[in-house]
């Protein structure tokens, strides 16, 4: 990031927070991506909070990012099992935020296993969780009885212009890998599974490049979007693994389970948009597959008579070429710290919620004033 741009970015959180800040600070703990942008974002989470510590996403760190950010607060290693376990997910709040108010700032549902839990025996208060993603959304909203608030930004009209651009930025890097094994996208019909907002406009973007497009989704009135967009619409979900020669997973559930990988046709690619854990068991996948390296992040799966690629171990494949979509990842970081405040003024009965109409406005207002040149 150039010097003028980073100056640019600082002016626009600094008016951002100086909007949204708290009457009174609590402590937080930040889930993030560490991308070369991200330390903006981070110090105006330390202006909003008392930053207690700062969990970066385990496959998308960027070590320039990490050395800056480890400047502004503590770091610490994040993993599902951390918050997995009641025990260790208090024990872990009680040696950052001991007695304090914090706002759990999160990307991916890393909370929810153990929130009820951390609620009742933390010595301190937990005042809500901001979510980001829609993965995370979904692990919140399925919790039988919600202790605090959970302010959710994955469904803000902000966070579309971000949707559709990882959209993009997922077909971009699939390309670049198939293109480094001598492959192409022509030629292998396509199945998106998955037509939200990441799916859709994966599928748009593959269909433009001429690319035979199939989507599956378990919501019947995304089936119909997708059909009145043009797409075919698969009736029969292993008949579609069977004939694509790409699947592209963006349901940010589990997309394919063990037995669904046999159903794949012989040398097909498979990339997702989120972590492994999330849309993939490959646990599950039976031990006579053998695992080889077939190129810069291309794993081939291969028994007796079946093989096929996975893409970037699984993981989201566009972190592999920076996952940037610009300046727009501005505004969903803009709602976050919004949320914030939402939370610290300690208002909200516990249950899901959303950032209002009006502070979404004033966001997109002062993103246009700094971005729109």
């Amino acid at each position: 990031m150039e010097s003028f741009e980073r100056a640019r970015l600082e002016a626009y959180f600094g008016k951002i927070t100086s909007h949204f800040r708290p009457e009174t600070q609590s402590s937080s703990l930040l889930v993030t991506h560490l991308l070369p942008e991200r330390p903006s974002f981070v110090r105006a989470v330390a202006s909003a909070s008392h930053l207690r510590a700062v969990l970066p996403k385990p496959k998308s760190i960027a070590p320039p990012a990490l050395r800056e950010v480890e400047g502004i607060a503590q770091c610490d290693p994040l993993s599902r099992d951390l918050f997995a376990d009641a025990d260790q997910a208090v024990e872990y709040l009680e040696s950052r935020a001991a007695g304090e108010p914090v706002v759990l700032l999160d990307v991916g549902g890393y909370f929810a296993p153990t929130l009820g839990a951390v609620q009742e025996r933390f010595s301190g208060t937990v005042l809500g969780v901001v979510e980001d993603t829609e993965n995370g959304h979904r692990r919140y909203a399925a919790l039988d009885k919600h202790p605090c608030p959970v302010v959710s930004v994955a469904r803000s009209p902000l966070k579309d212009p971000e949707d559709f651009l990882v959209g993009q930025s997922v077909v971009f890097s699939t390309e670049a890998l198939m293109r480094g094994r001598g492959d192409i996208l022509h030629g292998r019909p396509a199945l998106v599974i998955g037509f939200g907002k990441l799916g859709s406009s994966i599928a748009r973007l593959l269909h433009a490049k001429g690319v035979q497009v199939t989507v599956h989704d378990i919501d019947p009135i995304r089936r119909t979007q997708a059909l009145s967009q043009g797409f075919t619409v698969a009736r029969d979900r292993d008949t579609a693994l069977h004939r694509a020669g790409l699947v592209l997973c963006a349901t940010g559930a589990v997309c394919l389970r063990s037995e669904d990988f046999s159903s794949l046709r012989n040398g097909a690619y498979v990339a997702t948009v989120t972590s492994s854990e999330d849309e993939l068991d490959l646990a599950g996948l039976p031990a006579v597959y053998q695992r080889t390296r077939d190129g810069e992040h291309v794993t081939r799966y291969q028994t007796t008579g079946h093989y096929f690629y996975l893409l970037n171990g699984g993981n989201a494949v566009n972190f592999l070429h920076g996952a940037s979509v610009g300046p727009f990842i501005f505004l969903v970081q803009a709602e976050i710290l919004a949320a914030i405040r939402m939370l610290v003024r300690g208002d909200l009965t516990n249950g899901m919620h959303a950032v209002n109409p009006a502070d979404r406005a004033v966001i997109a207002d002062t993103w246009l004033t700094y971005f729109n040149r």
